[in-house]
């Protein structure tokens, strides 16, 4: 089970690594985040950083390779399917790529889970995943 959400952005994998990585701030994802809670005193890419996203995804940071240009991280607990008492075991990951050709990049957001008592998971979070996708390719072109 899982989502699989991907878009190319026209400009360099360095650039867009560097809108992404900062595990505590999404102000480019204008049109789906409206509040970033950070808890706790961890920086942004130690394992452990945890957020709030819009006062109901909390969110735990699992793995930061800034030279791979990936983290991956776990939802914790959310809204309606998202929920702890739905979905068990929740790991988003996401990644940049080069692309060679135009110097572009490849932004892949994956994620998965072991178990959701109903279902519905994916078709409630494919939309914001794609609309954050979205959202970054408008802030950084």
């Amino acid at each position: 089970m899982g989502c699989y959400n991907s878009i190319v952005i026209d400009a360099p994998a360095e650039k867009v690594w560097d809108v992404l990585r900062n595990f505590h701030e999404l102000s480019w994802a204008r049109n789906v985040v409206t509040k970033v809670e950070i808890v706790g005193d961890k920086p942004f890419y130690e394992v452990g950083a945890k957020r709030i996203i819009n006062d109901n995804f909390y969110e735990t940071l699992l793995s930061f390779d800034n030279h791979a240009k990936k983290f991956t991280y776990s939802i914790d607990d959310g809204p309606g399917p998202a929920s702890k008492n739905n979905v068990i075991g929740y790991v988003g990951e996401l990644t940049v790529f080069p692309v060679t050709e135009n110097d572009s990049s490849f932004v892949l957001w994956t994620t998965t889970w072991e178990l959701e008592k109903e279902e519905g998971v994916a078709e409630f979070l494919n939309p914001l995943y794609e609309a954050l996708l979205q959202d970054l390719k408008t802030y950084i072109i």
